[in-house]
């Protein structure tokens, strides 16, 4: 008996930048999380540049982030574009990272449907998702309750 297949990725697919990015997707194709840090400074940064945002140093290193964070905060998105549409609503958020790093994405284990129930503070662990041949996508997911042990999302509509 064979493996089942992967279900097809239908979202938009990154072109992932290798000069500048290089380790960061190389790194999500190993499900690990990249991230560069200033030699001068020693301030991590997302996303990935050739200087460092705080000091402006050109001497950075990549290293192996924890892959652990907390929602900072969401948004429900009721429509989306290509595969994105077929998936509404969903959420996305700003998740800042242990290292000191604001990254956005789809959140996971959560659900849209009842913004209530998402919490800011929520910790999360990201997880990758292949997206095309040597692609692979990151995304968090929410492993646990928020500090208030309950929803206090607040649903808002425009």
């Amino acid at each position: 008996m064979s493996p089942p297949e992967e279900p097809a990725y239908t979202r938009p697919i990154p072109d992932p930048d290798t000069i500048t990015a290089g380790p960061f997707w190389q790194g999500a194709s190993e499900g690990r999380l990249m991230l560069p840090r200033c030699l001068q400074c020693s301030r991590a940064h997302f996303y990935p540049r050739t200087i460092c945002p705080h000091c402006h140093s050109r001497e950075l290193e990549w290293f192996e982030a924890s892959g652990e964070g907390t929602v900072h905060t969401f948004a429900v998105q009721q429509r989306g574009l290509g595969g994105w549409n077929d998936e509404t609503p969903f959420a996305t958020a700003f998740i800042d990272l242990r290292e000191g790093v604001r990254m956005m994405t789809v959140l996971r284990g959560v659900d849209a449907s009842d913004p209530a129930s998402i919490e800011i503070g929520a910790p999360v662990r990201v997880e990758f998702e292949r997206a095309a041949e040597g692609v692979f996508v990151a995304f968090w997911r929410v492993v646990g309750p928020g500090p208030a042990g309950g929803g206090q999302g607040e649903a808002t509509g425009c």
